[in-house]
């Protein structure tokens, strides 16, 4: 086992008063949690006027995001008010008939039963990045965290716009995401006071600005697919484009199909290259889970370019990839608000309660993980101790609202890992500190600095073939 403990905030012994709790959950919601919410199954406290509730045990869990998740299947106001602007409607925060009607299209879109269409996409961009790096010297600095984002930006940029058309808008959409998530608020005063949603919400100057960029872009593609008639071409848009509401016999509407890219995008994007990114530190901090991920490339791979058909057969990688999704998950908090009056574990739930599920607490949790601060893939391979129950480990989120492009996200970090890691070893620059910082999601600080080291080239040779049966549970 890895001796590999990764960083996390200091867990103060007592509760902070509300408004020093509400200051440091604007700066880091990851200092905020105590030592005994490790090991806590079921807590409630207050924030102002609004009582928060947090499911931490996997009974507690199943209870609001699955059995009963028509009483809390609307996210929390902060994220509703936060998203709203730039997702409109879209599947991550509308809820009711509209999400019902909406998932209903949209998944079978990004569906696993996809991935053969993009997995050629995912393989062709990450060659692309290695042979940037491949052009640096040995031993060249690079920001592991803005490499990883201009990675998973340029891969969601293909598969949701085309190959053709995702090359020119890349940069100028996740320019946008950026300055979208910088500006937007953390906390919403407002819901916590118990004021009404239909009050305005105002954001700081600037936000506006991004989100009519981001909307310029896709209103841009949509018309221009609709000009061509051409939605042939394997990408989500067109995809979208020829999408029938099964009820209505509709089309989606233009807006419609703008809110699903950009919820995509957002998902797909920016939670994808935080995990590579941590998948990166870790490995550089334990030599030997290194070793053991290298020895699995090279035998599977035998130095050639990895395919869809592979990602079964890198059973330690996808370890890798879920251990890093469990130390750090990329949305620490899932927020939902309850519709209506509840009880769990026999105690009241008010309506308009905030209730969530924190998977920073759950993940590390004292009474349902071994070593919970350790990083030890080992722990997801068959035969590992690995997570106690299915409710235990949700960094995808749960129930019927799981995030719908799991799969899509799990094969982009397989592949991406693996096809890097192939001809690289990366080192954190010495001398810096690396601290977890979760705003809407969590990232290793504001940049990653780290130094290439190229690999001695493994051999094109056989292939290492494994029974399916053998790989590890899809979560």
């Amino acid at each position: 086992m890895s001796d590999f403990v990764p960083p996390h905030p200091p867990r103060p012994e007592k509760p902070y008063p509300a408004l020093e709790l509400i200051r440091r959950a604007r700066r880091n919601f990851l200092e905020i949690w105590t030592e005994k919410a490790f090991q806590a199954q079921f807590m409630q406290t207050k924030l102002l006027a609004r009582k928060v509730f947090i499911c931490n045990f996997p009974d507690t869990v199943q209870y609001a995001f699955s059995t009963h998740n028509a009483s809390f299947e609307r996210k929390s106001p902060q994220m509703r008010h936060a998203l709203e602007p730039l997702l409109g409607d879209g599947l991550f925060i509308s809820d009711g008939e509209i999400w019902r009607r909406r998932r209903k299209v949209v998944a079978p879109i990004i569906h696993v039963s996809r991935l053969a269409e993009f997995a050629p996409v995912m393989v062709d961009t990450i060659l692309e990045a290695r042979g940037r790096w491949e052009a640096a010297a040995d031993g060249a600095e690079v920001d592991a965290l803005s490499e990883m984002a201009e990675l998973t930006a340029e891969i969601i940029c293909r598969t949701i716009f085309g190959r053709q058309l995702g090359g020119e808008h890349a940069r100028e959409v996740v320019e946008g995401f950026s300055d979208y998530q910088r500006l937007v608020g953390q906390t919403d005063a407002l819901s916590l006071l118990g004021l009404p949603d239909w009050l305005p919400r105002f954001h700081r100057p600037g936000l506006r600005k991004s989100k009519d960029r981001i909307h310029r872009v896709l209103d841009g593609i949509i018309a221009d697919y609709r000009k061509r008639g051409d939605t042939a071409e394997g990408s989500v848009i067109g995809h979208l484009l020829d999408a029938v509401d099964e009820e209505t016999g509709q089309p989606l509407s233009d807006e419609a199909i703008r809110n699903e890219a950009a919820v995509i995008f957002m998902a797909g994007h920016e939670t994808t290259a935080n995990t590579l990114a941590w998948a990166w530190y870790l490995l550089s901090q334990a030599p030997d889970v290194e070793a053991k991920l290298h020895e699995e490339v090279d035998g599977v791979l035998g130095g050639a370019a990895p395919s869809l058909s592979d990602v079964p057969r890198l059973r330690y990688t996808r370890a890798v990839i879920d251990e890093t999704l469990r130390l750090y998950p990329p949305v620490p908090i899932l927020a939902r608000e309850a519709l209506e009056d509840e009880s769990i574990r026999n105690r009241p739930v008010p309506k308009g309660s905030l209730v969530m599920v924190v998977p920073w607490l759950i993940h590390r949790h004292k009474l349902l993980w071994d070593k919970p601060d350790h990083f030890w893939p080992e722990r997801f391979m068959p035969g590992g101790s690995g997570a106690k129950s299915k409710f235990s480990y949700v960094p995808f989120a749960i129930g019927p609202r799981i995030c719908a492009g799991l799969s899509f996200g799990q094969t982009e970090a397989i592949l991406s890992l693996a096809t890097l890691a192939q001809r690289f070893s990366l080192r954190l620059k010495p001398g810096h500190t690396v601290e977890p910082i979760c705003r809407l999601t969590l990232r290793p600080g504001e940049d990653l600095p780290m130094t290439l080291h190229r690999r001695a080239q493994a051999s094109v040779r056989s292939r290492t073939e494994a029974p399916a049966s053998a790989c590890p549970h899809m979560h």
